[in-house]
């Protein structure tokens, strides 16, 4: 085995879900979708070492709220956590969504069904 196979040979995707988990729900959400997403769990296991680091340079509360944006976003990536945590996304509210069932408003540049008809 080569040896940089050989640091994560004691490595479970339950042992990495579990330690994000003292980060938050979310952050283990995040893990154990990372790992989900690749045909071998292992594959996931540097990309997920690589959230962790993320929550050791900017605290374990902005990880897990930028873990919290990335899920809402659908986007279970090593990057997509990273570019939130450096632009300070994670650091915004987030938008709730809204459901109201109304039209978008018209305006001059939205045809509508009418114009089609």
């Amino acid at each position: 085995m080569p040896s940089s196979h050989r640091a994560y040979a004691d490595w479970t995707p339950s042992r990495l879900v579990s330690w994000a988990e003292k980060t938050g729900l979310g952050t283990a959400r995040v893990v154990s979708e990372i790992m989900a997403s690749r045909p071998h769990p292992e594959q996931g296991f540097r990309s997920c070492m690589g959230v962790m680091r993320l929550g050791e340079r900017h605290g374990a509360a902005r990880l897990e709220a930028a873990c919290l944006r990335a899920e809402r976003l659908g986007s279970y990536r090593y990057k997509t956590i990273k570019n939130i945590l450096s632009a300070g996304l994670d650091q915004l509210a987030l938008e709730e969504e809204v459901s109201s069932g109304k039209a978008p408003a018209m305006h001059d540049n939205i045809r509508g069904s009418e114009y089609y008809k």
